[in-house]
């Protein structure tokens, strides 16, 4: 990975998280953190990974999935940058596969 695609995926990144933050309501008691991003060479497309801790997963995800134009409507007008990558949300799995390994060593640790 270029150095310039780490910094894209490192603004876009920051960006967006301020975005969510200061648009989108989610339902209560659940903590949405942008985990990272992953932008296509080209800048044509970039890949952004959610980390939901709550219940309601599968209700955030769809919540941003509705308001994508909006988002990316203000992500577009808040970067300096041609071309500004599609943004696509996508459930971050790496954090529950984390958890379950962590579980199973508590396990093993208690045996």
């Amino acid at each position: 990975m270029t150095n310039r695609l780490k910094q894209v995926n490192e603004l876009i990144k920051e960006e967006l998280g301020k975005i969510i933050l200061q648009e989108v309501e989610f339902p209560k008691e659940n903590l949405v953190t942008i985990s990272r991003t992953d932008t296509a060479p080209n800048l044509s497309e970039s890949r952004v990974y959610v980390s939901v801790i709550g219940k309601d997963q599968d209700q955030v995800l769809s919540l941003l999935k509705r308001k994508i134009y909006d988002i990316q409507h203000i992500l577009n007008r808040r970067l300096n940058m041609r071309p500004i990558p599609k943004i696509v949300f996508r459930m971050e799995k790496e954090t529950e596969r984390a958890a379950k390994v962590e579980e199973l060593i508590e396990k093993i640790k208690k045996k």
